[in-house]
């Protein structure tokens, strides 16, 4: 790796897209602005409204901007699946399309990656709702290898960077939710550990609408994935439930 600290890897940024008219030109906006410039967005639109697509449309001409139109909805796993698959860069980093991150985010956390010759790591993060100023800091662990992911789920996606040779032939999971829980699942049993900058570079929108605002829901599909897809007994999996629920208070209370 030391021969690759003084130039700009290409990073491919991943982004999903389905009727985010109120905030995806907030979150492009972000990711034109990073002061890391060798970078590449690919948008797969997941068939949204009229108004959503109008507002990608504008994005057209940049030559950094892949845009690819589903015909069908089909979920935000489909969408970031094709757009890894679509991706030939040397890093892949994740942002959805209510997300922001801030001007350093890539330029910090790849000089990270370089200097210590890591394949995965993630951030601290602010947490904020739309129409409310007060942001909410969440401080993550240092590091997370499987075992410890699977009893706290703290690396959020937008956070997200990691070297695309490990991580292109691992795939989200085809789940109405959660997809992105074991993704992270099987790049820790392959990679081993991910470690966090330790810095505040993203800020993750949670909205009341969305699926993953309940918890009830939530943990009910991570049950599933641990079941079927991470193969886990009854035992082990009360563990990781149990575990997840009580991290998930701490960071974010009784939302």
């Amino acid at each position: 790796m030391k021969q690759f600290q003084k130039k700009e890897l290409k990073v491919s940024i991943i982004l999903p897209n389905y009727n985010s008219s109120e905030t995806i030109k907030a979150t492009i906006s972000s990711i034109l602005n990073q002061a890391y410039k060798n970078w590449e967005l690919i948008i797969v639109d997941d068939n949204s409204d009229k108004i959503t697509k109008s507002i990608l449309f504008k994005y057209k001409k940049l030559k950094k901007i892949k845009i690819f139109y589903l015909k069908k909805n089909k979920g935000a796993a489909y969408c970031r699946n094709l757009a890894i698959k679509k991706s030939k860069s040397y890093y892949l980093a994740f942002i959805d399309s209510d997300d922001l991150w801030h001007k350093n985010k890539l330029k910090l956390q790849i000089n990270f990656m370089q200097k210590n010759n890591y394949f995965f790591t993630y951030t601290n993060y602010k947490t904020f709702k739309i129409n409310n100023p007060v942001k909410k800091t969440i401080l993550t662990p240092g590091k997370f290898n499987f075992s410890s992911f699977v009893k706290n789920t703290s690396i959020a996606t937008s956070t997200m960077i990691v070297e695309r040779s490990i991580a292109r032939k691992i795939k989200f999971s085809n789940t109405k939710i959660c997809e992105d829980y074991y993704y992270k699942c099987q790049l820790l049993k392959k990679i081993g550990n991910a470690y966090c900058y330790p810095s505040f570079l993203t800020e993750y929108q949670i909205r009341e609408d969305s699926l993953q605002s309940s918890r009830i829901r939530n943990l009910f599909w991570i049950w599933k994935i641990n079941k079927s897809l991470n193969h886990f007994n009854v035992l082990k999996n009360l563990i990781s439930i149990c575990l997840i629920s009580f991290n998930s208070l701490k960071k974010y209370g009784f939302r």
